[in-house]
């Protein structure tokens, strides 16, 4: 499923490849979220053109709306959304943690399963680590992940212990579920989606290490860093997500999850990190955030924190800036369209704003990745 091709032998960076049933991913890679089956204000075609590779799709989300019904009327959600290549479903449990950690009156935490309230029509819903599981099965996606305990970056250290114990348990429910759902569905093993698990334990590396160790017992196809990057003052985890990384097992796969920004990501995937997801090149674009990478060679030794630079199309000084977006693009529009345009789009608020100014970030990330491969 997963083997690694080369090694830097300056870093703990390497390149290596996944075969999924819907193709090989190269790796390091980095995935959109297409939360609700969309990358939002962009459609199929663009996403081909600037060479995305696969993306995530939110388990809860699509639980809730269109619900499991429509989609698997539809065939699963890559027929549905119409995307011929790998997805991976979250577990959904990042959504309900964090709805419950906001509002205690949106549902509670158990030690076998979670109760929320939808935000959508007020609804009452269960999720356990085998509904997860059957929910991204019948999604029909080539990677999937367990459902963990996420706790937030204020969590004591008994708060953290108590959620690594639940992730421990819960991912061994993952795991039987995942292998009774193989031998229910009939599925071969070449057509077998990838199963990650999830390492919880805030910035405690004793409490990482026992994750880890109890995870790895349990021989997933990879495992991800859970929880936020970032301590409860916002600095950047680095020395935990080191540990972790070279807590993994060299022959799996590790998924950096919701990271994030282009100098994390490198910074990442020097660690030896091989996945990545984040929200950020739509969010930042559709707030009129343009990345530009800067001109600088693309080995991964000449990256630092000036390898790009970003820009604000929402300033004036684009009001009469008739240079294109991008003359380097794939896309037509970014090679044709002028700053100046982009500038009135956000002005008068058209849609087409945003979906220019995500299609060039998303493009700016692609690119990012194959230069650091």
């Amino acid at each position: 499923m997963f083997k690694v091709i080369h090694k830097s032998d300056k870093t703990k960076l390497r390149i290596g490849e996944i075969k999924t049933k819907r193709g090989v991913i190269q790796t390091p890679f980095f995935m959109p979220d297409a939360t609700r089956a969309v990358v939002k204000n962009t459609c199929n075609e663009e996403l081909k053109k600037i060479g995305l590779e696969a993306m995530v799709v939110n388990t809860y989300h699509l639980y809730l709306q269109p619900g499991m019904d429509l989609i698997k009327k539809a065939g699963g959600v890559n027929k549905f959304m119409n995307f011929s290549k790998p997805l991976l479903s979250d577990s959904g449990g990042f959504q309900v943690f964090s709805l419950i950690h906001r509002s205690k009156e949106m549902g509670k935490i158990y030690d076998t399963h979670v109760e929320f309230k939808s935000p959508i029509d007020g609804s009452w819903h269960e999720l356990t680590p085998e509904k997860s599981i059957q929910i991204q099965f019948d999604l029909g996606v080539d990677m999937m992940v367990c459902l963990d305990d996420c706790p937030p970056n204020e969590f004591s250290r008994e708060d953290l212990e108590d959620s690594v114990d639940r992730t421990i348990k819960w991912a061994g429910r993952c795991k039987k579920e995942y292998l009774s759902q193989i031998k229910k569905r009939k599925i071969k093993a070449e057509e077998a989606p990838l199963l990650f698990g999830v390492i919880q334990g805030g910035a405690e590396l004793d409490l990482r290490e026992k994750c880890a160790r109890e995870l790895i017992k349990l021989n997933f196809d990879g495992y991800g860093f859970g929880a936020r990057p970032v301590d409860k003052d916002g600095n950047f985890l680095e020395e935990v997500l080191q540990f972790t990384a070279d807590l993994i097992p060299e022959d799996k796969l590790r998924f950096a999850l919701g990271i994030g920004t282009p100098e994390d990501i490198v910074r990442c995937a020097n660690m030896g990190w091989d996945m990545f997801d984040c929200v950020i090149p739509t969010r930042e674009g559709r707030h009129g955030r343009l990345f530009r990478m800067s001109d600088v060679g693309c080995r991964i030794s000449d990256f630092n924190n000036k390898f790009y630079s970003s820009i604000n199309i929402n300033n004036a000084k684009f009001a009469d800036d008739f240079n294109p977006i991008n003359l380097n693009s794939e896309l037509l529009e970014l090679r044709e369209y002028s700053l100046a345009y982009l500038h009135h789009l956000f002005k008068i608020k058209d849609p087409l704003g945003a979906r220019l100014a995500s299609l060039n970030n998303l493009e700016f990330y692609n690119r990012l990745m194959l230069g650091i491969r």
